[in-house]
Order: C-alpha cells, then sequence, then structure tokens
C-alpha cells in the first residue's frame, strides 16, 4: 500500500471498510420500522450513556428501568420522559421487570459480575440484549451466556464499541492491507496516575438508603459497603470484577483478534502486584481493593505474541502518543492504535511519512456508542451477527480472564480453546468458575 495515497484515500478506505455488514444501518434511518419494547438494567452512568443512544435512535419505546439501587431510578425516568415522552416502570429486581414489561430488548449495564445471570434470564424471556463488557466475571459463565443466546436464537451484542469507531476501522484496513508489513508482536497498554503511595483501607460506611446491598452483591461475595466500591470503584475489587485487565484490557486484546483475525491464544503467563498500592487488606474493620496496581500478560498466538501491561502509577508522559492502546510492532514500522488520538504509523523507512488518523468520536464520552446501536439494530431487524457478538466476544474476554487466571494461579497455563480447559492442570481447571453465594445457582453451560 502506498502510504501517501492513504492519507488522501482515507475517507474511501472507511467507506470500503465499514461494508456490508454497517451498510443498511448507515444507509436506513432507525426510526423506519416499528420501535422495540426497551429496557435497562443498571441507571449508572455509562447505563444512562447507552439508553441515551437507545432514545436517540428512534427505533425503541422505553418500559422499563431497574437497579437495585433506587436512587438513580427517578432522575433516568425524568430523562426518559423528557428523550422520547415514554414513561416506563421501574424497578428494583430486574426480574419483575423482565415479567411485567415483556422487553424486546434489553441493556444489561450492571457491575461485571452481574452480567451473566440477567443476560440469560434475558435472552430466556425472549429479549436480545446489549451487555456491557468484559461478558463475564468467569469463563464459564461467558460460556453459558453464549449457549443461552444461541439456545433462545436472540441477537447479543457487547459494548466493544471500538470495532465500530472509524479510525479503529481504518487501522484495521490499514494493517490488513499491508501497511506495517510482517506483524511481529503487539504490546498492549493502559498506563494511569491513579496511585501515588500506599492505599488507606476504608471502613464500613452506612448502607445508603435505597440501596440493596445484599442485591448489590448478588452471587460475588457479600463485603460491607463503602462508597470507594459503588458506584464507581468495584473494577479494583476482584470478588465483581478483574481489574484493569478485565476493564481495559478487553477492549485492547479484542482489537488483537479483531484485527488479526486469530481467536486464541494457546500459552499465557501473567505476573505482577501491589508494589505501589501495598498489600490488600481484606475485609474487617476496615479494607482496600485488591487488584494489581500493574500487571504484565503474555499471550502467544503462533505467529506472533502479544503483551499486556498496565499501570496504576507513573502513567503519564512516558509513551509516545496516548497512554493507552495498541502498538502493532511490524517489519515496516510501528502502528500505535489509540482512543482519542486516533492512530499514528511510525515507518521503519526514513523516507517514508508519518501516517494518522484522527479519531471521530461521539459526545459526551468520546466514544462510538451510537454507532454500535445503530448496528445491533440493524442486526435484529436483519436477523444476522451483530459486529460485537457475545460469542465472538466472550472470545476476547477470555483473553483477560485467562491473564487474570495465570496472575492467581502464579504459574503459565496452557489453554485449549476448543474444550475451554487448561491442559493438564486441574488447579487451573477450577478458576474458570467460582462458587456462588448461597440463594444464587451458578449458570451451567
Amino acid at each position: 500500500m502506498n502510504r501517501r495515497r492513504f492519507i488522501q484515500s482515507s475517507a474511501a478506505a472507511l467507506a470500503l471498510a465499514s461494508l456490508p455488514r454497517f451498510a443498511r444501518a448507515a444507509s436506513s434511518p432507525l426510526s423506519s420500522g416499528p420501535r422495540f419494547r426497551t429496557a435497562l438494567i443498571g441507571c449508572g452512568w455509562w447505563g444512562n450513556n447507552i439508553l441515551r443512544e437507545a432514545m436517540a435512535s428512534g427505533a425503541c419505546q422505553i418500559v422499563g428501568l431497574a437497579d437495585v439501587d433506587a436512587r438513580p431510578l427517578p432522575a433516568t425516568l425524568a430523562r426518559v420522559r423528557r428523550g422520547t415522552g415514554d414513561t416506563p416502570k421501574t424497578f428494583t429486581d430486574y426480574r419483575d421487570m423482565l415479567t411485567e414489561t415483556k422487553p424486546e430488548i434489553v441493556i444489561v449495564a450492571t457491575p461485571d459480575h452481574w452480567h451473566a445471570l440477567p443476560t440469560i434470564d434475558a435472552v430466556k424471556s425472549g429479549a436480545h440484549v446489549y451487555v456491557e463488557k468484559p461478558i463475564a466475571h468467569t469463563i464459564l459463565e461467558g460460556r453459558a451466556m453464549v449457549n443461552a443466546a444461541r439456545a433462545a436464537g436472540r441477537i447479543v451484542q457487547v459494548g466493544t464499541h471500538r470495532r465500530i469507531s472509524p479510525h479503529n476501522i481504518s487501522a484495521r484496513e490499514f494493517i490488513r492491507n499491508g501497511g506495517i508489513g510482517d506483524l511481529g508482536m503487539v504490546r498492549c497498554f493502559v498506563n494511569y496516575s491513579f496511585v501515588d503511595g500506599p492505599e488507606e483501607p476504608r471502613a464500613a460506611e452506612p448502607i445508603p438508603k435505597g440501596l440493596d446491598w445484599e442485591r448489590w452483591c448478588g452471587p460475588a461475595p457479600l463485603r460491607p459497603f463503602h462508597s470507594g466500591i459503588h458506584p464507581i470503584g468495584f473494577r479494583q475489587y476482584l470478588d465483581y470484577a478483574n481489574g484493569m485487565l478485565g476493564d481495559w484490557g478487553v477492549h485492547w486484546l479484542d482489537q488483537v483478534r479483531w484485527i488479526t483475525g486469530e481467536n486464541h491464544a494457546t500459552r499465557i503467563y501473567s505476573t505482577g502486584g501491589r508494589s505501589v498500592a501495598g498489600a490488600p487488606v481484606l475485609p474487617g474493620d476496615a479494607q482496600t481493593s485488591d487488584a494489581p496496581d500493574h500487571q504484565l500478560a503474555t499471550y502467544s498466538f503462533g505467529r506472533f505474541d502479544v503483551q499486556w501491561e498496565h499501570r496504576l502509577f507513573g502513567g503519564h508522559g512516558a509513551e509516545k502518543g496516548e497512554n493507552v492502546g495498541c502498538h502493532f510492532h511490524g517489519s515496516k514500522g510501528v502502528l500505535h492504535l489509540g482512543w482519542q488520538q486516533g492512530w499514528t504509523f511510525y515507518p521503519l523507512d526514513s523516507d517514508e511519512p508519518v501516517v494518522s488518523q484522527p479519531a471521530q468520536l461521539g459526545q459526551p464520552d468520546d466514544q462510538n456508542i451510537k454507532e454500535l446501536w445503530a448496528d445491533f439494530i440493524d442486526a435484529i431487524r436483519h436477523d444476522r451477527p451483530p459486529v460485537c457478538d457475545i460469542e465472538d466476544l466472550h472470545y476476547s474476554t477470555n483473553l483477560a480472564l485467562l491473564g487474570m487466571l495465570s496472575w492467581k494461579h502464579g504459574r503459565s497455563i496452557e489453554w485449549d480453546a476448543k474444550a475451554e480447559r487448561v491442559i493438564g492442570d486441574e488447579a487451573a481447571n477450577k478458576l474458570l468458575r467460582r462458587n456462588y453465594r448461597s440463594g444464587y445457582e451458578y449458570p451451567m453451560a
């Protein structure tokens, strides 16, 4: 590919890259057909981001809102009334909402440990689902979600919206058309400066009125409440999420799979810890988070290797380009695929120009949820797989979860992707699932 001409033809490249999967979604107004009865589970900040695009699409009648924390329900209800004129019913138990409102679409925007059960219940009730990433907290939950969606014949879209961001699409085409030459390795990274010293344990706080904390913890262990866990900080508590690898890692490891066409790693090893945040203090009179403040994970795909790196300390100013993204290292140079600054290719040949593609992100949160929602509605209407299909994203989520499994296990693992088992290591296989708390039943694949 001539890199000089690539810049001039980027618009045409984007159009070609998006066909045929997005063609119908882009060319026909979503409001032209009947509206789908739509419900939201999880009415916090991110759930409202998705709901905003559902309302703006004109394709949805909002019929139900559910959250175990009743505090955001009034504001979300008011936002729906202003936006669409709909008056959805509100619930604290999503199961009651599924029964009473009979939605055709359900948005699952809960914390990670609550993704599996609502998604499975929703598809069994007959609804299509838009579920946030990572699809599950453990690998066998994810497999149960995939199998439930397939058995019910429902479309399940996962919120990995970077697959539909224009600059990610053009980076994919650039790499696939030989722009970086032969791919040798990929380095994925997220480096921030959230931690500057030992984490101070936090004492339990009174449970706020309107929050059903027991239900919020759900199938996961019941920890003492404090506001550092809910509503924002849960991702750093391994009972409820999988740290940065389970959050950001899913996005960038999914980009590697999507761009290269390679589905599964065969060998995974991870190390890391809390060298700055300090040893975790588990629940008692006070507690800290327990996710690693830094982590390295290596994935062998056969023809190339992938490294994940995150640091929650000393993260700014040290990276070329953004402090998040992937470096695709090829025989012709290095392409940095980022978020807010798009992508840039740094050629090995000094006579060749640096090539850049700026990001085209939606506001107010610099994402492309609008486009992903359009693809979801079009997939439902035309009975086709969505761009972020549940099974495809199960494999991407597995990469993150296997990295966490290796880190917890303390050694490398060999992965049989077809059987979804660790080869020759039954102690590791026990980490593919976890025991649910009494009163909740782990979903069986």
